[in-house]
């Protein structure tokens, strides 16, 4: 969404740290089962099974959110399409907000994932192990020098550098 943090009354921010969630509040006339849409902070992901689908539910979330002064970024909306099959689909019509066609990625990242159309995940652990390495940079004056317990050096490889490697594996 396009500066939804900061087009929020900070009445209303403050509230939800009561026990209520923004986005829940915003998304309650349109969600459906918890698979087909997930939230994270002002990121959405709606999951469809067709391109109109998608559109569709789209539509839904531009209608609410305006409606409550908010609006999706047409820059960074993108749509992934799931081609395990291998098969091209020809003839479909294009996801669209308003009439604006949105980019088709092969992959994007979310959440620090790196997802991609064919289903596969070597970019994913690419990127998990460029970001270990950049923190095994970034801490080689600790962790190579000779003033510092290595129990101390054990403790910061565990919580800086493996827990960057390792970040969303569970998922």
């Amino acid at each position: 969404m396009e500066k939804a943090y900061d087009s929020i009354p900070r009445s209303v921010v403050w509230d939800s740290f009561k026990g209520r969630v923004i986005m829940d509040e915003i998304s309650k006339s349109i969600w459906e089962i918890v698979p087909s849409c997930m939230l994270f902070a002002d990121d959405i992901v709606l999951v469809a099974k067709a391109k109109e689908e998608a559109s569709t539910k789209l539509e839904e979330w531009r209608a609410v959110l305006e409606g409550r002064g908010l609006r999706i970024s047409r820059t960074k909306t993108k749509y992934l399409r799931c081609n395990f099959s291998g098969i091209e689909s020809i003839g479909e019509s294009e996801v669209t907000i308003e009439g604006d066609v949105v980019a088709c990625m092969s992959k994007f990242k979310y959440l620090g994932s790196v997802i991609q159309s064919d289903g596969k995940i070597d970019r994913d652990v690419t990127h998990r192990i460029q970001a270990g390495w950049l923190k095994w940079r970034a801490a080689t004056g600790v962790l190579c020098d000779k003033k510092f317990p290595s129990r101390l050096k054990g403790k910061f490889y565990r919580v800086a550098i493996r827990s960057a490697l390792l970040y969303g594996t569970e998922c």
